[in-house]
């Protein structure tokens, strides 16, 4: 099992429910693959630059155990994901 960090920014034009909903999945989706260490949810922030002419973002950190195969399959939902605006998943050091 290896640590591991991600980094979801969705859209701020859900509501709030629909948010906690798209975030909820993801969760789950970890804990149904691997271990959930912490989620630190930052909330509505302003982007530094416009994505999709959005000029907010609500930001989510979710620290995580895994196997290795695990972030590649994670990276395609987000991608696939209606209303991800941007995510990254880091591999921690030991």
């Amino acid at each position: 099992m290896a640590k591991y960090e991600t980094m979801l920014v969705t859209t701020s034009t859900l509501d709030e429910e629909a948010s906690a909903a798209l975030i909820g999945k993801f969760k789950s989706l970890i804990e149904a693959n691997g271990t959930i260490e912490s989620v630190d949810e930052w909330g509505k922030k302003r982007l530094a630059y416009p994505i999709n002419d959005e000029t907010e973002g609500v930001y989510t950190v979710i620290k995580f155990t895994s196997e290795p195969d695990f972030p590649a399959e994670l990276d395609r939902i987000y991608k696939i994901t209606e209303g991800v605006l941007r995510s990254i998943i880091i591999a921690e050091e030991d």
